[in-house]
């Protein structure tokens, strides 16, 4: 595979490092961001963290705005932060924030004009990480986590690959899409209106479900104002009671939705996966 190296930034002993590379599951060129610890400089493989960020994010926002290097750097975890979406010309769009680029859930289209490009569950599960392991100095231990429509994605394709993750994480995440007004207007465009075909990415339906498990930590405001229409982790909750999920869900009172949330509980975070990652 061929990679263009965008910027390397020297952080914590280790190195932040952005690429550009041709996509041959999303049809167009695609960007994402790398932070090696400095443990990645010895020789020794280290294990990886993908994050997935939210609706209108990139990969810049969490490797900006988290304050996870310090951190990443005394643990020894390699993250990597793709973009949301397909970009570029040609790649369809939408008025909308929350449909288009910048939006693209973690999901495999079925639907034109989507399906051409928009296939951000397989470039995750498969295409990234396949290209970071033959890249980077990394191992084949992987962690995910995310935030928001990312928090979605992370805890879908965690207990859809049970096998691929140790762990997984999320903050203020969409947890039962199916039924808010986020996730039934993404999945109509890209999935089609037979809803028994959004189940599969629907984290809450996928969890009361499981029979292999992923530990499961997630973090979530209450003065989100996103809480109560969009997110519903009461429902996450329930599906995890009911099938005796391994998922501590946390609440924090004042929090809201943005990146000041995420660093404050970013540390938690880390340690959490390295417990899994390092064990």
């Amino acid at each position: 595979m061929s990679i263009e190296n965008l910027s390397s930034n020297k952080s914590f002993g280790g190195w932040h490092k952005q690429y550009s590379h041709v996509s041959n599951t999303l049809n167009c060129a695609m960007r994402f961001a790398i932070y090696l610890p400095p443990q990645a400089s010895t020789g020794a493989k280290v294990p990886v963290l993908y994050w997935l960020s939210g609706l209108t994010c990139s990969d810049e926002n969490f490797m900006q705005k988290a304050g996870a290097q310090r951190l990443a750097a005394e643990l020894g975890i390699a993250i990597v932060a793709p973009d949301t979406s397909p970009r570029g010309e040609g790649v369809a769009d939408d008025e909308g924030y929350d449909l288009g680029q910048g939006a693209g859930f973690y999901v495999n289209a079925t639907q034109a004009p989507w399906n051409r490009h928009y296939q951000m569950y397989d470039y995750v599960v498969n295409e990234l990480p396949e290209l970071i392991e033959s890249m980077f100095p990394v191992s084949d231990k992987r962690a995910i986590a995310g935030h928001s429509m990312g928090g979605h994605g992370a805890l879908t394709i965690a207990l859809r690959n049970p096998e691929r993750y140790q762990s997984v994480s999320a903050f203020s995440p969409i947890n039962n899409p199916v039924n808010c007004p986020w996730g039934q207007k993404a999945f109509t465009a890209y999935l089609g209106k037979d809803t028994d075909t959004w189940r599969e990415y629907d984290a809450s339906l996928l969890m009361r479900a499981a029979k292999q498990y992923v530990p499961a930590l997630v973090d979530q405001g209450e003065a989100d104002n996103f809480l109560a229409e969009q997110l519903k982790p009461e429902v996450l909750e329930a599906a995890a009671s009911s099938n005796n999920y391994p998922l501590e869900l946390r609440s924090h009172e004042g929090y809201d939705h943005s990146y000041y949330f995420i660093a404050s509980f970013i540390e938690d975070h880390l340690r959490f996966h390295s417990n899994y990652l390092n064990a």
